[in-house]
């Protein structure tokens, strides 16, 4: 800040008159213009000193736009619009913020000094995406950042760090560009190369030790877990690992070590890693206070913040990164009550592992809480909000892994009881069978007999009900279906062998006045012989079917020519007229009798019953002709 010389003149004669309140108010104004303004004093850092926080002791430019560049904050225009920073309040927080924030620090060796004066500025908060450094007549600036490749930092280490020389008498002014996207925190500190060598090497160390612990609790809890199968020793390993994830992208050390390349992965992974640990956190609640057995509604809750971290680990790939980061910070602070609570609830209601439970989630949950808080501005920036959420996790892990072990022996206790139980009932179990091991076998006999007897009569009622589905119930002749089979597979052997079959379609003559005069009962019997003698008249392995009422077929393999038919037709035509003694009856019938050839006459079952029952509608319409003729013969004698 520059201090004003101006001073206000004495009014023109023409003015000399103004009201005394007038006068009086224009003398306060010149008195508050030649007042010097208020303005951060020069750091002079002496060779002795090790480290210097600078916290409050440079100033502050917003850039809202982000347009300005360096040569803009030099110039008068912005120089004067620099304000000092928050003295008081520890480390210069802005939270969440769409601004570039210019930082000015003037340094300034003392006269006194011998030799060139080392220094490194460092700004211990990883999580920015980018901070230009300046010295006086610097145009190109040092860049780090969480957003740029970490070999392009002037220093490497985790956090920016920026080297600067003093000589003696020298003052130098800096300037620090910060843009980011999450929350701004400007803990700026001035360190010797040799104190920061030497903290270097004890926060290297703590945060190995840190990382190390959580590494060897996940491997060990993953052994466990292949072991037993247990899904809480899985949602613990994974949460161990995604805190890790988390942990490591905020401090910096996954930047530095793991990946010093992926720039954009190292900006989101930051939110990935704490979203995973929402979502294994919330299933590892359910699954060590069994909150499904015990309390459903806490279950469902735990079910929605897990399905909501999951979605915010989704969205920080590639959504807006400072909505999805305060999205997170809120969700960690609600789920934070919301474990507290499920613990008190398990713990009233006496659940085995609650009191563990609780005492070590509210050290984590209370460390996340404050360690949130200092990112809204809500709690002041220093050590202990800094790095409350790794105090309160590295507690919380101990005391968690005391709790597994816990589980481990419990669940050793029940297994045991269990094996002693299921011991005791095996032998009661084999003392019964020896009790009840011959009345069970001949219950076996018995009822293998029964299923002997079962099988032989189920087997004869499969063939009568096969006989009674192939046979004609009344002459026990062949019946539609059998007919179509035997036709079938006498074509298909007519056409392996290149023979031939006929098929024989018989109606019987004068039937219908032996119904009439005699009965259906008699009709009946004769239908029975007829089909008696029908069956003498063939081999045995032609098939004789009834069609129905006094329709008779007979199926000929094997014929050679039309000799053999006719043979067979005479025969069966000379056995229908003997005579039937039905019932103290004597009856005596006809039969009219057509034929077709396979395959001459039809190449299939219906093309050949359609053409022999054609031909003996033919045979029995020549017959009523002729016995018409013979009729009118008689008469006209």
């Amino acid at each position: 800040m520059t201090y004003s010389d101006s001073r206000c003149e004495a009014p023109p004669a023409h003015q000399a008159l103004l009201p005394m309140p007038v006068l009086l108010l224009c003398l306060l104004l010149c008195l508050l213009a030649v007042l010097p303004v208020k303005a951060v004093a020069s750091v002079m850092p002496s060779p002795g000193e090790a480290v210097i926080d600078l916290a409050g002791r440079f100033e502050v430019l917003v850039d809202d736009s982000g347009a300005l560049g360096i040569e803009d904050v030099r110039s008068p225009a912005h120089a004067s619009a620099f304000v000092p920073a928050q003295p008081d309040s520890g480390d210069v927080s802005f939270g969440y913020s769409t601004s570039t924030y210019w930082l000015r620090l003037q340094l300034q060796a003392p006269a006194e000094q011998t030799g060139t004066a080392r220094w490194l500025l460092e700004l211990p908060y990883p999580a920015l995406d980018r901070v230009e450094f300046y010295a006086d007549g610097d145009t190109r600036p040092l860049i780090a950042g969480d957003r740029q490749p970490f070999a392009e930092r002037p220093v490497a280490h985790r956090h920016p760090v920026f080297p600067l020389a003093l000589e003696p008498g020298q003052t130098l002014t800096l300037y620090l560009r910060v843009d980011s996207e999450g929350a701004v925190s400007l803990p700026l500190k001035l360190w010797s190369p040799e104190a920061f060598e030497t903290h270097n090497q004890l926060s290297y160390s703590l945060l190995s030790l840190y990382y190390g612990a959580l590494l060897a609790l996940m491997l060990y809890n993953l052994l466990l877990f292949l072991a037993i199968r247990n899904s809480l020793y899985l949602y613990y390993v994974l949460m161990l690992a995604s805190m890790l994830l988390g942990q490591m992208a905020f401090n910096g050390i996954a930047h530095q070590f793991l990946w010093p390349q992926a720039t954009h992965w190292n900006h989101v992974s930051l939110l990935v890693g704490f979203s995973l640990c929402g979502v294994f956190s919330a299933l590892f609640t359910r699954s060590f206070l069994r909150t499904f057995n015990h309390a459903r509604w806490l279950d469902y809750l735990l079910l929605l913040f897990a399905l909501t971290f999951a979605s915010l680990a989704v969205a920080s790939l590639s959504g807006p990164y400072a909505l999805v980061s305060m999205l997170l910070t809120a969700a960690g602070m609600l789920f934070a009550l919301l474990a507290v609570g499920c613990g008190l609830y398990c713990l009233s209601r006496k659940i085995a592992g609650a009191g563990i439970y609780l005492i070590a989630w509210s050290f984590f949950l209370v460390g996340t809480a404050v360690f949130a808080a200092r990112f809204h501005n809500l709690l002041p920036s220093n050590a202990f909000t800094a790095y409350a959420m790794q105090i309160g996790s590295a507690l919380e892990m101990v005391l968690l892994s005391f709790g597994l072990a816990n589980i481990i022996n419990t669940l050793r206790r029940e297994r045991a009881l269990a094996q002693n139980e299921a011991l005791e009932a095996q032998n009661r179990l084999i003392e019964s069978l020896r009790q009840s091991e011959q009345n069970l076998a001949l219950r076996v006999a018995q009822r293998t007999h029964e299923l002997e007897q079962a099988n032989l009569q189920l087997r004869a009622n499969q063939q009568r009900l096969q006989h009674i589905a192939h046979h004609d119930p009344l002459t026990g002749l062949a019946n539609r279906l059998l007919l179509e089979e035997r036709i079938e597979h006498g074509i298909m052997r007519a056409m392996r062998h290149n023979s031939r079959i006929a098929v024989l379609l018989i109606d019987l003559d004068q039937f219908k006045p032996v119904n009439d005069k005699h009965g259906h009962a008699v009709g009946d019997e004769l239908l029975v012989a007829v089909g008696k003698r029908f069956r003498g008249a063939v081999r045995a392995e032609d098939t004789v079917s009834r069609l129905g009422g006094d329709e008779f077929v007979i199926v000929l393999e094997d014929v050679f020519d039309i000799s053999d038919v006719n043979r067979i037709v005479q025969t069966v035509e000379n056995d229908l007229l003997r005579p039937f003694k039905v019932s103290e009856h004597l009856i005596e019938i006809g039969a009219s009798v057509g034929y077709a050839f396979f395959p001459e006459d039809g190449k299939d079952t219906a093309c050949l019953l359609h053409n022999a029952d054609q031909m003996m509608y033919q045979i029995k319409e020549r017959r009523g002709l002729r016995t018409a003729q013979q009729a009118t013969d008689e008469q006209t004698t």
